[in-house]
């Protein structure tokens, strides 16, 4: 009989699937109330269909998200308002809280932590640093927003929203780290090295572990 032990060390050797996180569901108590709210906040408006009686489905997609949000009737028994501090993550606090604000949102006052656990301080983080300003919002029926800026990810975590900002760096730091590798390689496609490169360091790996990533596909294309 297998121990948890050998279950580990057999998990450990198993590629990881890709588990794309697709839709958040917002308990909500009025659907057009809400389905006005998400429209004037300026989401992209995916559909409402009732497919079933009884079941009626919005989505909406915040701009740059790869996830959406859904609500309407039948498809959850949350209370409405109990989807609390959901973040939505920003690379300027103070620009997206504007934005928000000037399309009728409540946002309040951006706020920092001077070390992570720590007290909610007043003011965007004096330093700037990311992952440490907030700022938060409500939906009529009490769901909070969350937004957070991050400016750039801590090691290992990837990249989401590739907006064009973050696409350039990432662009700059592909072209860096493939001429490492051109130096020292056979004649090859640069597109291919790039194209591995850039997916493994979206899906979370490290600039060393995609570097070998692009070099183990580089390696099967000559098989």
């Amino acid at each position: 009989m297998a121990t948890p032990k050998d279950v580990i060390e057999k998990n450990t050797k198993v590629a990881p699937v890709e588990m794309k996180l697709e839709v958040e569901i917002i308990p909500v108590s009025d659907v057009e109330r809400s389905k006005r709210f998400y429209q004037r906040l300026g989401w992209r408006f995916d559909d409402d269909v009732s497919p079933v009686d009884g079941v009626r489905i919005v989505q909406f997609t915040p701009p740059g998200s790869a996830c959406s949000v859904t609500f309407g009737k039948g498809i959850t028994a949350a209370a409405p308002g109990s989807l609390k501090g959901t973040y939505l993550v920003v690379d300027d606090v103070v620009a997206a809280r504007a934005a928000l604000i000037a399309k009728g949102a409540d946002v309040s006052e951006p706020f920092h932590f001077k070390s992570i656990g720590g007290k909610p301080l007043p003011g965007v983080d004096p330093e700037r640093r990311t992952y440490f300003t907030y700022a938060t919002f409500s939906d009529p029926d009490g769901n909070t927003w969350l937004l957070q800026e991050i400016t750039t990810r801590f090691p290992g975590r990837g990249f989401s929203g590739l907006d064009l900002a973050t696409m350039t760096g990432l662009l700059r730091e592909t072209e860096l780290r493939h001429g490492d590798y051109e130096r020292v390689a056979p004649k090859h496609h640069w597109s291919d090295w790039y194209a591995a490169y850039m997916v493994a360091r979206e899906q979370g790996r490290t600039p060393e572990e995609a570097v070998k990533e692009a070099g183990l596909h580089m390696e099967s294309l000559k098989r």
